[in-house]
């Protein structure tokens, strides 16, 4: 895949979000796809930040959705190559200090095959 697709898919991934549109989100991972987050560390030590599958995504992004409901991010900058993306964003919550956060999305024939979040 060449820069430009795998950029589309990243704003797919953040229209997706920002919708908390769950299924939509899910459709862009690889079945057995990872994802490492600070956040999943803090709230689920068990994992040490990192869970495998859609499944694991699907609980993971429900509860932060039904938690936050007013979770939004916003791009700021997209940079890719031909095999992952990788994100600059804020995240923004009502009632939350904004954060900027670094995202790396690995593409494999098209889907997601594992992200990792930095926290700045």
């Amino acid at each position: 895949m060449n820069p430009h697709d795998l950029k589309n898919i990243a704003n797919l991934w953040f229209k997706a979000f920002n919708e908390q549109n769950l299924d939509d989100l899910l459709s862009l991972y690889n079945e057995s796809a990872q994802h490492y987050s600070p956040k999943l560390k803090i709230r689920e030590p068990e994992t040490n930040g990192l869970i495998q599958g859609k499944d694991a995504l699907r609980n993971w992004w429900k509860d932060c959705f039904e938690r936050l409901p007013t979770l939004r991010y916003q791009v700021n900058k997209l940079t890719a190559d031909d095999k992952q993306v990788f994100m600059e964003y804020t995240r923004k919550v009502d009632g939350e200090e904004e954060m900027e956060i670094g995202e790396v999305l690995e593409i494999k024939d098209g889907k997601i095959v594992f992200s990792r979040v930095y926290h700045g």
